[in-house]
């Protein structure tokens, strides 16, 4: 594979879709950073707010590029893959509209990926972090040791390691698993892509906490089954790719259940759940999916 020579270190990308009243939080961030090799892309999803006049005014007093690039609504996942083809950094860290970092996030991900032994580091696509909350309470669990060298699957499946991290992918490896997209839909979980590669490539995982999630910001929720029940074609894919993994078969029992769960949206979706799934997990897949389904729409 021919490694393209890169602009920058760091391609800090931002998809967002009507937030210019918030998206300052990631602006005022990256102008404290203490790492300055950087330009930051914004992939606007189809905004119908100010979004494109706020960023021209960051503009005049950025110390750093700033790129935006306005398309149609599609969904986070279609602006991650529009931003991944444009990105001029090596490594590519996606920051979300809402939230902030540390004064010196970009130098520490930076240092301990210099400290990845380069005879090892083209097995790595990936690097992960703490997030904690704006009053300091670390979000999440920490991992099990202060540097942790692992792999989204292992570290979801066999460390049960759960809540918010914070980190970049390099820029070559995340142009060969973009995002499937589903006509009409507008979500793909983002694991069905770590997922993928983690079959093939490791990550470096931190205990510090580099990004500040905001929480008790209710106008910023995220309704996880409502999502999931609008883009069936897209959440069922992502639960079928979960019983092709190696992991314990609990979670494939969990993976079968939420699939049918989702599918009851869908009929192509259901019939390719019936072909896939354990068969003889079947009858009581179905039945505890449709008792989530019933639930779900009430």
């Amino acid at each position: 594979m021919d490694v393209k020579q890169y602009k920058y270190t760091f391609t800090v990308f931002t998809p967002t879709y009507n937030r210019a009243y918030i998206i300052n939080r990631v602006f005022d961030s990256l102008m404290k950073q203490t790492f300055k090799d950087f330009e930051w892309l914004i992939v606007d999803d189809g905004s119908s707010d100010n979004t494109q006049e706020v960023i021209e005014e960051f503009k005049k007093t950025a110390w750093f590029p700033i790129r935006y690039i306005y398309k149609e609504n599609g969904g986070k996942h279609t602006a991650y893959n529009r931003g991944i083809k444009e990105a001029n950094g090596e490594l590519f860290l996606v920051f979300d509209s809402d939230d902030s970092c540390i004064g010196n996030a970009l130098e520490r991900f930076y240092f301990h990926w210099n400290n990845i032994p380069s005879d090892k580091k083209d097995k790595f696509f990936a690097m992960g972090a703490l997030c904690q909350d704006q009053n300091g309470k670390i979000i999440g669990d920490k991992f099990p040791e202060d540097v942790f060298d692992s792999d989204t699957i292992e570290s979801t499946f066999k460390y049960n390691i759960q809540g918010e991290k914070w980190g970049f992918l390099t820029t070559d490896i995340a142009k060969q698993y973009p995002f499937k997209v589903f006509e009409n839909e507008r979500f793909v979980t983002e694991s069905s892509v770590w997922f993928e590669i983690s079959k093939k490539y490791k990550a470096r995982y931190i205990n510090e906490a580099l990004r500040i999630y905001e929480i008790n910001d209710d106008s910023l929720s995220f309704d996880a089954v409502k999502i999931r029940r609008t883009s069936p074609k897209g959440t069922t894919y992502s639960y079928l790719q979960q019983l092709t993994l190696n992991i314990p078969f609990v979670y494939k029992v969990k993976a079968m259940i939420n699939c049918f769960r989702f599918s009851f949206y869908n009929k192509h979706c259901f019939f390719e759940c019936i072909k896939k799934v354990n068969k003889f997990m079947l009858l009581p897949s179905l039945f505890l999916a449709f008792i989530m389904y019933l639930k779900d729409k009430k």
